[in-house]
């Protein structure tokens, strides 16, 4: 397993302002990708690792995919992806490929090895029309795909995310898997379960980490609740789950309403306190360091509000507002990087109410204690007795 301790996440497609559906606006000789070079810096300065949304030829949002082998003419070319891997690697990020290995659009080269119904039709994933679910009974499914993973490692991939895994059986990465980890053993493999029996995803020869939709939950319903009660219950799910494996914490995606629009700016930073002092793998979903809103639209394009362009640069993103989150955001970022013993570290809950809660995480003969404080939206973060941070005024 790789050495992933804080992930940047971003969704190439939107990102870079790539059109999603009229692909008349798509333009020639866009080489999109190539915008997010500014980003790397900010992106450095917060993680080890980023992960890219779908980059591969796909008919609209990347998850319908057309040809796994091929960038997206919407964002470039072969070479604008090794460049970014490249000038990445320069600033020690690693980059961490979404790969959808499930399911597929129509026209995709595999179309003739997709699973079928009973009456022979093509099973489609959670009933969208245009999306065909593979069949991983099938050498040839299994063949490709474990070809595909190799072929992007060896382009200097550091990773994957599999999106959807939640959908395949947990002993088809068996299948896929070790000739890939044995080729390269610092690889890292990153399932999207959001719900179910997460340990079964993983193993020496199955996923190194899924994806802790519990514990995101658990987070901003707590918040807004104020029932700090759901928060201790998943953590004490969340320890039990640390004995098997690192889970992926976040608090944002591409896929949720961004945490700011769910809870305001100041709760807001507490969840980021939440996500950087607890055991796991964090990731931050490129914009919630600045605060950014979205909420989920109707229909087609119910994720366009989750997934705009980034600016130019991440000078343009800042203002005295999104300074007061990013703040926070760095604080938590060279937390992670001074104390990664946190990320494998045993957390248990000390002092409960609705209101106030105090958990305590500890490994490597350290300990930090956290003091949250919905009264008063504090947080207080001690170090082996010593308080090293308290939350800042936030507006908002």
């Amino acid at each position: 397993m790789g050495g992933v301790n804080t992930i940047w996440q971003v969704y190439p497609l939107g990102a870079t302002g790539a059109p999603i559906r009229d692909w008349s606006e798509a333009g020639a000789d866009e080489h999109r990708l190539r915008r997010l070079l500014p980003w790397l810096g900010h992106a450095a300065g917060l993680a080890d690792s980023l992960l890219l949304g779908p980059i591969f030829a796909s008919s609209s949002h990347g998850y319908d995919t057309l040809d796994h082998r091929a960038i997206d003419p919407r964002l470039g070319t072969e070479a604008d992806f090794d460049d970014l891997v490249a000038a990445a690697g320069e600033l020690g990020l690693g980059i961490i490929l979404d790969g959808v290995f499930n399911h597929i659009a129509q026209g995709h080269p595999l179309e003739d090895h997709v699973a079928r119904n009973e009456d022979g039709s093509p099973r489609l994933f959670e009933g969208h029309g245009g999306l065909l679910e593979l069949d991983h009974s099938d050498p040839v499914v299994i063949d490709y795909i474990t070809d595909t993973l190799t072929h992007w490692l060896e382009r200097g991939a550091a990773g994957w995310r599999m999106d959807a895994a939640y959908r395949m059986e947990p002993s088809v990465w068996e299948r896929i898997l070790p000739p890939v980890k044995k080729a390269f053993p610092d690889a890292w493999f990153l399932g999207e379960v959001i719900h179910g029996d997460y340990p079964s995803f993983t193993g020496i020869d199955r996923l190194d980490s899924i994806t802790q939709y519990e514990l995101w939950k658990a987070i901003w319903s707590s918040l807004t609740d104020e029932n700090l009660f759901e928060l201790d219950w998943t953590l004490q799910r969340h320890a039990q789950l640390l004995e098997s494996f690192t889970p992926n914490t976040f608090i944002g995606n591409h896929d949720v309403e961004r945490i700011a629009s769910t809870l305001g700016q100041r709760r807001a930073a507490m969840a980021a306190v939440l996500l950087f002092t607890l055991p796991g793998i964090p990731s931050i979903y490129a914009g919630d360091e600045f605060g950014w809103l979205g909420t989920k639209a109707e229909g087609f394009a119910a994720d366009d509000p989750l997934r705009p362009p980034l600016p130019p640069s991440p000078a343009d993103a800042i203002d005295p507002a999104s300074e007061q989150i990013l703040t926070i955001y760095r604080w938590g970022a060279n937390l992670r990087r001074e104390h990664t013993w946190l990320q494998n570290a045993q957390v248990e809950t000390a002092d409960l109410s609705n209101t106030t809660m105090t958990y305590r995480v500890h490994g490597e003969g350290r300990e930090m204690t956290v003091d949250l404080d919905l009264t008063a939206d504090s947080a207080v973060v001690s170090l082996d007795d010593q308080i090293i941070w308290r939350l800042p005024e936030i507006d908002g």
